[in-house]
């Protein structure tokens, strides 16, 4: 088994594994905050959400605020997991790396 196997395709982009890094760590986030703070194009977030909600990692929840759509983006269980297991990869590969 090469050292790599571990790690989970679905976070190779640096783009999911911000949107992911700031999920787990609040729990959620809505669209604006998640723009914001990872600096993304509205396609280009949503390009990206969709493709981890597909994966079951994250859901979305729609709502008005007053009169402005809102939507908020919660990290599900199964992908706190495949996060958490991704991150243990990298770590195991980090230290292999190490020698």
């Amino acid at each position: 088994m090469a050292i790599i196997d571990g790690l989970n395709k679905v976070f190779e982009s640096k783009i999911r594994l911000g949107i992911m890094s700031v999920l787990v760590a609040n729990g959620s986030a809505d669209f604006a905050t998640l723009k914001s703070l990872l600096e993304l194009t509205d396609g280009n977030l949503a390009s990206h959400t969709r493709s981890l909600e597909e994966a079951g990692y994250l859901r979305c929840e729609k709502k008005f605020v007053g009169r402005k759509p809102n939507t908020t983006y919660i990290v599900t269980e199964s992908g706190r997991n495949a996060f958490a297991a991704h991150i243990d990869a990298m770590e195991r590969f980090l230290k292999e790396c190490r020698g």
